[in-house]
């Protein structure tokens, strides 16, 4: 047997873990109709066949129709769900992997214009800043009903075949009543005792201990210190947990450290990139040790080392890697193959928690299979025949282009105008703060190079190096360049913000900064030029500045910018640019109205996204068998390319990435994935 930490088992009660490594109740907001079917099945069964000894779905199944889920969560009040959970922990205990199920009431953190339209309750009637809407105070019948339903809600998971539930108490109902911060009642379940703060889900817990018996897990994820003044301090996290075990039913603890209830202090709990990783671990294992009960945790806790330090200092008895698994669902197994090398690096993006809110569904900034695993590979097959593959363009999708053919058994070539590979994702990690950016390059190369793909680096390819090669596909990935040319005059006078990023173009001193593409390089420029101690003017016509950042990779930039001099303004919208002295006027006008003014600045940043360097494309497309044309419908659904309009082409020609139209990093390296998989 292998003596790496990892791989040991583990005795939960009478559940038998086959190894240490697990994934986290998470939502990644895959239900249907509220119902955990195929897709949601795929992206578990999937992980569980890669070795995972414990997988936990649903971050928040709601347990009442007064819990409404802030986004598309499991409803686990309707008994329609029995089911699907069967068919989903069958699937996974078909491969040796335990099953378990987060279950709660999120009390404040929801609204009440949704689902059945019926108030949100907590033990306080004060507005959670995330969510914005007012709960009313809950009432003794409400808590009667509450406990009821989470009995009900875990017997409908037993029935379903779950090995367990994790109960959730760190932002909802539950550490709502415990908090001195979130608590206004008086009476039994209020009054400022902890006793009383704890009543209610001290009753949860025996009522669901009477439905399930003792042969099912029950554990709780809970905040064993909210950092926040006026909340639940350290001590009194540790006196929490000492009190569920003394209740002898709760059977592990899964600690947070943090508050959820503003998008900062949500970032501090789940840390995104630049950021360090595990900051909570210590803490963890001081709840482990002081609490006697088998502990689990997990946050930023994004590589091997990292998880097998944590089980072999004895801090964790399972160690969470939720985002590492969506970055590679086969982590355990190349762990055990002795592969952590081809592991793909979790590079902290957390773009999928924010898509969860921008898009409705989580995301791999990195790996498009992931949530599709239904159409899209994790692992690659042989191609039945080997092709010689021009790639042009070596950023995100002509990397994917390149790995996934070379991973198929193909001959590939890439040439690359720039001396490095990389596009907008090296300029993207220039920024200290997002460096971790690089590793979605560095991953691609290092497959790339295992499989002999020849590089030629510092060339602008033509059309005859393209057609010297004989190819038998030519992919065009040669992404875009900033787009300026957007003023009714003056762009002349402006600068992009990849100018600033770049470093090719030093920043000013009175700085306007035009973003209505809302995406990271308007932020990320701003930082730059704010931390040379220039005044920045950030303005968007848009109603919210950079909408496509989203929460949690927000609360970075703002950390960064809001000391400095730098204000924020939105809808209004840059018109032209004219030359006043040494200095530039910019011309302002808004989309609400004929208002215009005027402002001096010496320097304005346009970020306006990208449009297409295509000329090569183009220049091919008439020799293409093709003619450029790519099947959609077989595009989306995952089947091979087949158009030939022109029996005299040469090759098949498609085009990708940014090279299409400006997107973003995902989009980039999904059109690679789902074209080049069946070539």
């Amino acid at each position: 047997m292998s003596k790496d930490p990892l791989l040991q088992p583990y005795q939960l009660k009478h559940l038998t873990l086959k190894n240490r490594i697990m994934i986290t109740s998470h939502e990644p907001a895959y239900p249907e109709d509220g119902m955990p079917k195929e897709r949601y099945r795929a992206y578990h069964e999937t992980r569980a066949r890669a070795g995972v000894a414990l997988t936990m779905t649903a971050g928040s199944a709601a347990v009442s129709r007064n819990s409404p889920p802030a986004f598309n969560n499991i409803l686990a009040y309707k008994d329609e769900v029995v089911p699907w959970i069967r068919q989903l922990t069958d699937a996974c205990h078909t491969h040796g992997c335990a099953v378990m199920i987060q279950l709660t009431h999120l009390g404040r953190r929801t609204g009440w214009n949704k689902g059945d339209w019926l108030p949100s309750v907590s033990s306080t009637m004060a507005q959670e800043p995330a969510h914005r809407f007012f709960p009313k105070l809950v009432e003794d019948w409400d808590i009667a009903r509450i406990i009821e339903d989470y009995a009900d809600a875990a017997e409908r998971m037993k029935e379903g075949g779950m090995d367990g539930v994790e109960l959730e108490a760190y932002g909802h109902l539950m550490d709502q009543f415990w908090s001195p911060a979130t608590n206004q009642l008086d009476g039994p379940y209020g009054g400022g005792t902890l006793e009383n703060r704890m009543r209610f889900s001290l009753e949860v817990i025996d009522a669901i201990r009477q439905r399930v018996g003792e042969d099912f897990i029950l554990g709780i994820r809970f905040t064993a210190d909210e950092a926040m003044q006026g909340g639940i301090t350290a001590a009194e996290g540790l006196e929490i947990g000492r009190r569920l075990k003394e209740t002898g039913q709760i059977d592990f603890l899964n600690v947070i450290r943090g508050h959820i209830d503003t998008d900062a202090a949500l970032t501090d709990v789940i840390p995104v990139q630049g950021m360090r990783n595990a900051p909570h671990l210590d803490f963890a294992g001081r709840v482990r040790r002081e609490i006697g009960l088998p502990t689990f945790h997990a946050a930023k806790i994004p590589d091997v080392a990292t998880a097998r330090h944590a089980i072999a200092e004895g801090l964790l008895d399972m160690v969470g890697m939720t985002r590492a698994h969506m970055a590679d669902p086969l982590i355990v197994r190349k762990i055990s193959e002795r592969r952590e090398e081809e592991i793909r690096p979790c590079v902290g993006a957390t773009y999928c928690l924010d898509r969860i809110y921008q898009g409705g569904e989580a995301l791999c900034i990195h790996n498009p299979a992931t949530g599709r695993e239904l159409t899209m590979p994790h692992e690659l097959s042989p191609a039945a025949e080997t092709k010689k593959v021009v790639v042009v363009g070596a950023g995100p999708a002509g990397m994917e282009a390149a790995r996934v053919a070379s991973e198929r058994g193909h001959d590939v070539v890439v040439f690359e105008a720039a001396p490095d590979a990389g596009g907008q994702v090296r300029l993207t990690a220039q920024s200290e703060r997002r460096r971790e950016m690089i590793s979605i390059i560095d991953w691609r190369m290092e497959q790339c190079i295992a499989r002999n793909v020849k590089f030629s680096f510092n060339t602008y390819a033509e059309t005859t190096d393209v057609t010297s090669e004989n190819p038998d596909v030519v992919i065009v990935a040669t992404g875009g360049l900033p787009h300026t040319d957007v003023l009714s005059e003056g762009n002349d006078l402006v600068v992009s913000a990849w100018d600033i990023i770049a470093g090719d173009v030093k920043p000013g001193r009175q700085v306007l900064v035009f973003d209505d593409a809302g995406d990271h390089a308007a932020l990320q420029a701003a930082e730059m030029i704010a931390k040379t101690g220039a005044h920045v003017e950030i303005m968007t016509p848009d109603r919210s500045f950079s909408p496509e950042v989203m929460g949690m990779n927000l609360v970075p930039y703002m950390r960064a910018l809001q000391d400095k001099d730098v204000r924020f303004t939105v809808t209004y919208r840059l018109k032209s640019a004219k030359r006043a002295g040494n200095r530039i006027t910019a011309v302002i006008g808004t989309d609400y109205s004929g208002h215009t003014e005027e402002r001096d600045f010496d320097q304005i940043v346009v970020n306006h996204a990208t449009v297409p360097l295509d000329e090569l494309y183009f220049d091919l497309k008439p020799r293409s068998k093709n003619l450029g044309a790519v099947n959609q419908e077989a595009l989306i659904f995952g089947r091979p390319q087949s158009l030939e309009a022109n029996p005299d082409g040469e090759f098949a020609l498609f085009r990708i990435g940014d090279a299409v139209s400006a997107r973003n990093t995902h989009a980039a390296i999904y059109d690679a994935l789902r074209l080049v998989k069946d070539i």
